[in-house]
């Protein structure tokens, strides 16, 4: 059977298919550090090497919003600096959008490594949504989003296969309330956990916001780590990478 037209004519070309463009999702990351010796320490870990996303890299716990962190309670609430600027370039506007991905980044952080961000001074939260932090609930913890840091933003270049509008919050180890043991091995998500000095971070096999976060980290650190400094926004704007301020 003849496949295009028999008059001598050329057939139309076929037209040339859109690529929808990668949905951009909430994400947050926890920066866990131990401040008690001579030199600031971080807590990484090294992603499992099926990923198909930074496969064996080592990087901060963390991942998406869930449905259940919209309704977890919590014990203290962020310092208006952070929220302020967690609303900034963010269109349109989300409700409790810095409260919701504090949580998410105390939650990922518990499924990842083990460690429960909180207090125990108030007793158990009265309820939990269902799955992971119920686990909140048994042991005794309030999430406390007081001890949190908002310190960078970075999204996703769109040339990766998955994209993500990530904020990078900060706490101290004290901040950690309770521990479950076995969280981390050979077929988790995070194969192995490290706490090392940001020079030895820089050593490791990291994404590259990652170390540009550890710079920013460092330099913060150095400024006195006062809530009321600017947050380094990292993004792609017409092909170029660019750091904004919020």
């Amino acid at each position: 059977m003849a496949s295009g037209p028999t008059d001598g004519t050329t057939a139309p070309a076929a037209p040339e298919r859109k690529t929808r463009p990668l949905r951009i999702r909430n994400a947050a990351t926890l920066i866990i550090l131990d401040r008690t010796g001579d030199q600031p320490k971080v807590l990484m870990g090294r992603r499992h090497a099926g990923h198909k996303f930074m496969p064996g890299l080592f990087v901060f716990p963390g991942g998406r919003i869930e449905l259940g962190d919209r309704s977890m309670p919590v014990a203290g609430t962020l310092n208006d600096r952070a929220e302020q600027a967690l609303a900034e370039q963010v269109h349109p506007p989300l409700f409790h959008l810095g409260r919701v991905l504090a949580l998410a980044a105390i939650r990922e952080t518990y499924e990842e490594t083990g460690l429960m961000i909180g207090t125990t001074d108030y007793g158990p939260p009265e309820m939990a949504p269902p799955g992971t932090w119920s686990a909140f609930r048994e042991a005794g913890v309030m999430p406390d989003l007081e001890l949190l840091e908002f310190v960078a933003r970075a999204i996703t270049p769109p040339s990766r296969p998955k994209r993500f509008d990530t904020r990078f919050f900060a706490v101290d180890r004290e901040a950690v309330a309770a521990e479950t043991p076995g969280i981390v091995g050979p077929d988790s998500e995070l194969t192995e956990l490290a706490w090392v000095n940001l020079a030895e971070a820089r050593t490791l096999e990291l994404p590259r916001i990652t170390a540009i976060v550890l710079d920013e980290l460092e330099a913060r650190l150095a400024a006195g780590f006062s809530p009321r400094l600017p947050v380094p926004f990292f993004r792609d704007v017409d092909g170029e990478h660019t750091r904004e301020e919020l």
